[in-house]
């Protein structure tokens, strides 16, 4: 009898042992989406960027990405460059107005933009959708989704590899990748599998056939506020 009570108990003891490790790997393995996944978790936290005219026409569109529930978001420089007055289109057809810049780097191609309050643009629970910065550098091979708006009422979503995550071009790093660009995607995001920020769409590369140019979160992280850094 002694003998069957400590082979139930050490049965007992394993048993508890596999589920403790099973739990504790699933917790710790992040989320890999797919290209619809990635869509959906990150159509929200961008929108359609217009330099506009003195007459309300638009000069140069390009692309926005939230970094923050009050609204600091950040684009390519080149799209805003020299704008006077600038708004947002989101996914739901909301306009967001007026945009300002509040920080640029132009050998970075970087501009921080700062949005109407969430309250002034409507935004639901009082705060802008946005995403979570990725920390850590990309790698070699990794898949990555470019999304951005060439249409004003089309915003799409492409998928590649990360080409190299560091290549000196005109005497910046850049990331480089497969994932298709095309105008309008400018300042647009490029997102890890795991629903991260990982670059910011900078253009193409006209020297290499689909390879195309993204900042890294170094340089981003370098001009945001300090209390986002």
């Amino acid at each position: 009898m002694k003998k069957q009570l400590a082979y139930l108990c050490i049965i007992v003891s394993l048993l508890s042992a596999v589920l403790f490790y099973n739990g504790t790997t699933n917790a710790d393995t992040p989320v890999v989406n797919n290209a619809e996944q990635t869509y959906q978790l990150t159509k929200k936290a961008m929108f359609y960027l217009r330099v506009l005219k003195s007459d309300g026409t638009a000069s140069a569109t390009g692309t926005g990405v939230i970094l923050s529930p009050g609204g600091t978001a950040a684009t390519a420089y080149h799209v805003v460059k020299g704008a006077q007055r600038m708004e947002g289109i989101m996914a739901d057809g909301t306009i967001i107005s007026p945009i300002k810049v509040s920080n640029y780097d132009e050998q970075k191609d970087l501009a921080v933009l700062d949005l109407p309050t969430p309250a002034a643009a409507k935004q639901a629970d009082n705060a802008y959708p946005y995403l979570e910065i990725r920390t850590e550098a990309v790698k070699h091979g990794e898949a990555v989704f470019a999304l951005g708006y060439p249409l004003k009422n089309t915003n799409i979503i492409t998928e590649g590899i990360i080409n190299t995550p560091a290549a000196e071009i005109n005497g910046r790093s850049r990331i480089l990748t497969s994932a298709q660009v095309v105008s309008g995607m400018s300042g647009g995001p490029l997102m890890d599998a795991h629903g991260r920020l990982a670059g910011i769409i900078s253009g193409s590369l006209r020297t290499m056939d689909n390879i195309h140019l993204i900042i890294n979160m170094d340089d981003l992280r370098s001009i945001l506020p300090a209390a986002m850094k």
